[in-house]
């Protein structure tokens, strides 16, 4: 079994100590510096009265990827059935003339 790491975090000015399988590291590491980059661009471009405000922001816009992602992938998975039943339909149809 592998060991647990402990890393610290820093996300808007705040330290966060955590206990990790090693192989989170990175994803993790990625995902804070892409909060921390977000968040300094919505301080630039927004008045935001605090942090709070910007994690926030932050929250939403990554949700809403993730969301929006579903979206996406549930549309073209309807599209690809409805293909797949149009050529089932014509193989089929080819089949019975036959």
């Amino acid at each position: 079994m592998q060991e647990r790491l402990k890393i610290k975090l820093s996300i808007a000015d705040r330290v966060y100590p955590l206990t990790i399988d090693p192989s989170q590291e990175e994803g993790l590491r990625k995902a804070a510096k892409n909060i921390e980059q977000l968040a300094k661009k919505f301080e630039q471009n927004y008045a935001v009265r605090d942090k709070q405000d910007v994690l926030a922001m932050c929250a939403l816009q990554f949700a809403s990827k993730i969301e929006q992602g579903g979206i996406d992938q549930s549309e073209g998975t309807k599209k690809a059935k409805e293909r797949l039943r149009a050529l089932d339909d014509l193989v089929n149809s080819k089949l019975s003339l036959k």
